[in-house]
Formats: structure tokens, C-alpha cells, sequence
């Protein structure tokens, strides 16, 4: 395992990082989760990523039980907050009074003094940036938070940050988390270069297009049971049109001239750009886990690189 900076900051991170969406504490059970989460370790992982709106807050608690025996100052642990994970008017943002209890309900849940990574789960639109700001630069002063970050922001929005931040004198972030794969890439045109001049560090979730990548759907199936026959199916289906079927045949190509797995070669291929700091994976069972974690000796060639830029193109508009 390779271990590479979270942007400007000295903090470093394994290039494969392990998600808990859909997984740890929901369809995977505690005693699995640990197993997956120790396997982990055991093969390099020392980043962990999750948020407290995952399963309400089970997910948390789960990871937390799992990292209970592991070294505590060698691990990286992130998690996120806006989301709702309360009813009423303030169980949801970014407002001072939502953020101060959200992260205390974190600690609480992942059993740790502090958060190595804390991070905007998205824009909130009912709150100023300067309030959000402000209160993570406290987290920081106050022990709680060691690092912060954001996801799902634009590249305006980015700057918009750094620049209170800036301005203010306050702890800027170091991460962004977006959604970055070879059937979504509307990162690359303004976000990832603005973060490659800012000394941002992108930490990219659904980097197998929520296992479409890996080829389990083939053209078009979905194989009773998958995620693709759930209620989550809504964030697979703008990936399942017939024209993505071609372009992963490319992909499909490329990995057998490699002799590699599909799933290998994509996770490659996001991890080319050293802006990537780490890609997220989830997994539902060990020997998912160990196969996928295979990526980091995947070496891809120019022609690779050529080839599946050619296959896939851009997508998208530009975020």
C-alpha cells in the first residue's frame, strides 16, 4: 500500500481508503464489518471514511466497535455532517448549534476523542458559509477535529471557502470528497485543477460507478438482489443506458489485455492523478475487499490511459 498526502496538509492517507455507505453497519452485520475492517488494516488501510447520516448513525457505531482494538494514533477517521440524523427543524445543516451537536453525536458513536477528518457532507443553503467556517475552525481549536474537509461542492463553492477561510484567518480544509469515475467525470475540467493550485487533496467516492465498473451488470442486468433492484437503484440508473454498456466494454477489453479485473483496472485509473489523495471503497464481504485492494499493483500504460479516455470521453457538466 502507498501512502500519499491529503493535499497540502502532512497528514497521509492510504491511496485506497474504506467506505461504510450501504455497507458497514447496514447491509453488511457487526460481526462481518469487523472482519472486513480489521482485513483491512492487515493490507494497508489506514483511512476510514463514513458519516453520521449513514443508517442514522449505525454505521458509525459500528466502525467504532471495529477500530476499538486498532492502533489508534496510525489510523485516519473521517466522517461527515449535514445530513438529517434527528427529526425537528435543527437535526439537519450546517448551522453552528446543528454542527456543535453533530459532532459530539459522532465522538459519542465512533467512541474517540477526535475526528482526524471532519467534512461538509454538502452545501447548505440555509446556513451562511461564515457560520459554517467559523464553527469548524473552533472543532479544530478545541481538540475535537484535527483536519476538515468538504464533498459535493462546486468548484465555485470550493473557492468560495478558501477564500472566508483566507480572509478570515480561520483553518481551511484540505479535502474535497467528490464523485469521480470513468463514467463520471465532470471533476476534471474546473474542480481538479483549482484543487491541484489550492493544495486540496481529492478523496473520490464511487469510484466503480456503484459496481457497474466491475462489470456485474453486464447489459443492463440486474441480478436479483443487487443494489441495482433496491431503492438505491436511483443512484445506478443514469450509468445504465445502453451507450455506457459500449464504453465499458472498453474498459472490459483493457482489463483482460492486462489480465486484470475490471474493477482493478477503473480503481487504476482514478488513482493516475497524484491530486487523487485516496479513492473510498465499500465492501460487503473479504474477498471482495482483498481483490479490489489488488489495484494499487495495477500499472497502466500510456496506451491503457489513451485507450480508455478515448473509450469513455466526458460526461457531464463540469462541477
Amino acid at each position: 500500500m502507498q501512502y500519499r498526502r491529503l493535499g497540502r496538509s502532512g497528514l497521509k492517507v492510504s491511496e485506497i481508503s474504506l467506505g461504510s455507505w450501504l455497507t458497514i453497519g447496514t447491509s453488511v452485520g457487526e460481526g462481518e464489518s469487523k472482519k472486513i475492517i480489521h482485513k483491512a488494516w492487515d493490507m494497508g488501510v489506514n483511512f476510514y471514511d463514513t458519516a453520521d447520516v449513514y443508517t442514522q448513525g449505525a454505521a458509525e457505531v459500528v466502525l467504532g466497535k471495529a477500530i476499538a482494538d486498532l492502533p489508534r494514533n496510525e489510523l485516519v477517521v473521517a466522517t461527515k455532517c449535514m445530513g438529517r440524523v434527528w427529526p425537528g427543524p435543527m437535526g439537519q445543516g450546517l448551522s453552528r448549534k446543528h454542527v456543535m451537536d453533530a459532532i459530539d453525536g459522532s465522538l459519542m458513536r465512533l467512541n474517540l476523542d477526535y475526528i482526524d477528518l471532519y467534512q461538509a457532507h454538502a452545501p447548505d443553503g440555509d446556513t451562511p458559509l461564515e457560520e459554517t467556517l467559523s464553527t469548524f475552525n473552533d472543532l479544530v481549536r478545541s481538540g475535537k477535529v484535527r483536519y476538515l474537509g468538504i464533498s459535493n461542492f462546486t468548484t465555485e463553492e470550493t473557492v468560495e471557502v478558501l477564500r472566508i477561510c483566507e480572509r478570515n484567518g480561520w483553518e481551511s480544509v484540505v479535502s474535497h470528497q467528490p464523485p469521480y469515475n470513468l463514467l463520471d467525470r465532470r471533476v476534471e475540467p474546473n474542480l481538479i485543477p483549482r484543487c491541484r493550485t489550492e493544495g486540496i487533496g481529492l478523496i473520490v467516492y464511487s469510484p466503480l460507478a456503484q459496481g457497474i465498473l466491475t462489470g456485474k451488470y453486464g447489459s443492463g442486468k440486474r441480478p436479483a438482489g443487487s443494489r441495482a433492484t433496491t431503492k438505491w437503484k436511483k443512484f445506478m440508473d443514469k450509468w445504465m443506458e445502453e451507450d455506457d454498456f459500449k464504453k465499458i466494454r472498453v474498459l472490459q477489453r483493457v482489463s483482460k489485455r492486462k489480465g486484470k479485473s475490471m474493477a482493478q483496472v477503473a480503481l487504476a485509473w482514478t488513482l493516475r492523478d497524484p491530486v487523487v489523495s485516496s479513492a473510498i471503497i465499500g465492501a460487503t464481504s473479504l474477498d471482495q475487499l482483498k481483490e479490489n485492494l489488488k489495484a494499487i499493483k495495477v500499472r497502466l500504460t500510456q496506451k491503457d490511459l489513451d485507450e480508455l479516455d478515448k473509450g469513455f470521453g466526458q460526461t457531464g457538466n463540469p462541477l
